[in-house]
């Protein structure tokens, strides 16, 4: 096991790492930018370094300084959390050029799986099932609307290095197709530094069900079970769930399946995630695979009890998994909550600013993961996550009380927060049934009428 690693990373997946890290006995170092100097990470952390002014791309993207200071502090490895460097394959190959462990998977499984066009052509060949889609990417206009005619509308395009729902724009026909085109190319260059997209054929109203993976470096791959992630807005996920709801036994058995040739075809090592669209009549496609830990894998672990992190740690090590497919057992049911400093009434505004009143909730089968404290600041420059409420309960209908208890017991003053949004979806006759797809968010935030409000008054 390591002695000491670098946590490149900020806020409540930083904190998350630290405590696990304690945990197993190993010593921390921190990175932050000038705007994070009191930011509750640095403070848990054994040591910290500020590597750079505000901006992500002057501190938490600055390779260079990253690793001066992991030579500086001289650590054995880099834990790169979520988001930012996570998925980036050039810097874990940075890693490995200077004799530090970077603790995710291999770089050509990086590269693989973040060539989105590529790794639709490996999973072909895994025989797992893709939406239809282009080959190749989209050269031009011209192009597109070929392609789009031959797949027939309404049609997705997206960004070949994309995630996070960047670079990516819906087209329900010609007209629509080439603004489309041209704003999905400009937001991919932006975030990914690459415009290359290609278009597949967008479902009406899927679920987004994904499979939690986990590998070792000697070749066993097993599946933690599926989680429903179908509650978003603009590509971005607000609530996700563990099992997912009304998912039939052979359905939920076919996509484990999926989810481990998917990780063998990549030849991954570490904790991943496979992505799915299920449509309408319970058909599955791959949409892509994130090599990383995700924000939501909280509900994994309350389910079956294994600490997503400390796999991590111990797989980067190289220790062999400790359990197979057989030794995985699944209890009840959980729920996270995306908890962001955005106002939903104003089309999810982001809200900086200072924190003058903090009630976290407790009690039984309650967690709270966050970074926030009473007097702390929102920088404006980073994500606006500010918690992830997560709970468990004996089943999915138990879960969703003790969320709403926990729901109300949370006050974040004055920043503005999805807390209300949160309660008004777990209110839902739909969410309650556990019918949603991703178009489901579009219903609660129009205001509803008389008879829908009776209805959550009996439901």
């Amino acid at each position: 096991m390591f002695h000491k690693i670098l946590v490149a990373n900020r806020g409540e997946i930083a904190v998350r790492i630290i405590r696990a890290c304690r945990d197993l006995g190993i010593q921390t170092v921190a990175i932050y930018s000038k705007a994070d100097r009191d930011s509750m990470h640095v403070r848990l952390a054994d040591e910290a370094i500020c590597i750079g002014e505000a901006p992500s791309s002057e501190s938490y993207l600055n390779i260079p300084s990253i690793i001066s200071a992991a030579e500086i502090a001289d650590v054995e490895a880099i834990h790169p959390g979520y988001g930012f460097l996570a998925e980036n394959a050039h810097f874990a190959e940075i890693c490995e050029s200077c004799q530090i462990k970077f603790i995710g998977p291999k770089p050509e499984s990086v590269r693989l799986a973040g060539d989105k066009a590529l790794a639709r052509e490996t999973m072909k060949k895994a025989k797992v099932a893709v939406i239809p889609g282009s080959k190749t990417v989209i050269k031009d206009q011209h192009e597109a609307l070929r392609v789009a005619k031959k797949l027939g509308y309404p049609v997705i395009i997206k960004a070949k290095m994309g995630g996070g729902g960047k670079g990516m724009k819906i087209a329900h026909n010609d007209g629509k197709l080439l603004n489309a085109f041209l704003t999905a190319q400009a937001e991919a260059e932006a975030a990914f530094g690459n415009r290359d997209v290609y278009m597949e054929r967008y479902l009406n109203e899927p679920r987004h069900i994904e499979v939690q993976v986990l590998a070792d470096g000697y070749g066993n791959v097993i599946q933690l079970g599926s989680r429903d992630c179908s509650v978003q807005r603009r590509h971005q996920k607000l609530i996700e769930e563990a099992p997912v709801p009304s998912l039939s036994k052979s359905l939920r058995k076919k996509l484990g399946e999926a989810a481990v040739r998917a990780a063998k075809a990549f030849q991954y090592e570490n904790v991943g995630t496979i992505e799915f669209l299920v449509d309408e009549d319970d058909r599955f496609y791959f949409i892509e695979m994130n090599t990383r830990l995700q924000v939501e894998h909280g509900v994994t672990e309350l389910i079956t009890g294994i600490d997503l992190v400390k796999e991590q740690l111990r797989i980067a090590s190289g220790e062999k998994l400790g359990y197979n497919q057989d030794g995985v057992k699944f209890a009840g049911a959980a729920i996270e909550c995306r908890i962001n400093a955005e106002d939903p009434d104003r089309d999810f505004m982001p809200n900086a600013g200072k924190i003058e009143w903090l009630s976290l909730p407790g009690g039984p089968n309650v967690r709270v993961d966050t970074h926030v404290y009473p007097g702390y600041v929102i920088p404006p420059y980073y994500d606006s996550l500010l918690a992830k409420v997560l709970v468990h309960g004996k089943d999915r209908a138990s879960a969703i009380h003790i969320m709403l208890r926990a729901l109300r017991e949370m006050e974040i003053r004055p920043v503005k927060t999805t807390i209300s949004l949160h309660e008004r979806i777990l209110n839902r006759p739909k969410f309650r049934q556990g019918k949603v797809s991703t178009n489901f968010i579009q219903s609660v935030l129009v205001p509803p009428g008389p008879d829908q409000i009776a209805m959550q008054q009996a439901g």
